[in-house]
């Protein structure tokens, strides 16, 4: 029957096609969403869509209560939801901060560790945490969204060296500058500027970030936690 697979901030940019790619692949799919309505792809290939606020316990309980009533304890945890409030450090409310970070990091921690209940169980379990090339070299005017990022990093390799003796591995894909809503929002010269950093000269599709997520949580990386995956196209080489 495949696996149950919780993707959150699934309904739109990399979120939706890593859980489009693991539909394809036979699992069975969860995601959350915020707001509005799920996308109609992701309802036609039989995802499950949760309304869910990351940010808030209550409703990450519900989540999981009613993707394992659908489907089962979750298998495979892809925690993508996340938000920017861009500014530069001067100018940036403390509200704008304690945001991003509650979003990207607490929220991730919030729904890796109720995921963890059923892989314990299990013996077994995959848990990819979608961080940025942002959180590895830091990017001007980012300082909050940065930070939220980099934490992913010890949120994982610490998860990793506690669960690793009970079957359970926990990477993070770090991408760069990917095709996406919020990319085409930018002007022409903030597109000029970001792609004059990534040697490949071309921003990657949503699709590879996903093909690397699927990896990670395939039998062939069974023998892979707490790394840092870059997909930038060398936009962080050496970092």
């Amino acid at each position: 029957m495949g696996r149950s697979v919780l993707v959150t901030g699934g309904n739109r940019g990399i979120g939706r096609a890593v859980a489009l790619a693991f539909a394809e692949a036979g699992e069975r799919v969860a995601i959350t969403y915020r707001s509005g309505e799920p996308p109609r792809d992701l309802v036609d290939a039989g995802c499950l869509a949760v309304r869910c606020d990351v940010t808030d316990p209550e409703q990450v309980e519900m989540a999981f209560k009613a993707v394992e009533a659908q489907h089962s304890p979750v298998d495979v945890l892809v925690a993508n939801a996340g938000i920017t409030r861009d500014n530069l450090l001067l100018r940036m409310p403390e509200d704008d901060l304690a945001a991003v970070l509650e979003t990207n990091l607490v929220g991730a921690f919030r729904v890796v560790k109720r995921a963890t209940a059923g892989m314990l169980q299990a013996r077994r379990g995959r848990i990819v945490l979608v961080s940025s090339v942002v959180g590895l070299h830091g990017s001007a005017g980012q300082t909050n969204y940065a930070a939220s990022k980099a934490g992913l990093t010890g949120l994982a390799r610490s998860y990793a060296r506690e669960m690793g003796p009970r079957g359970i591995t926990c990477n993070v894909v770090a991408p760069g500058f990917v095709d996406t809503d919020m990319t085409r929002a930018l002007t022409e010269r903030q597109r000029e500027a970001a792609l004059g950093k990534v040697p490949l000269a071309r921003p990657a599709a949503p699709e590879e970030i996903a093909a690397t997520v699927r990896f990670l949580t395939s039998d062939d990386a069974s023998y892979i936690t707490g790394a840092v995956i870059p997909v930038d196209g060398g936009m962080g080489m050496g970092h």
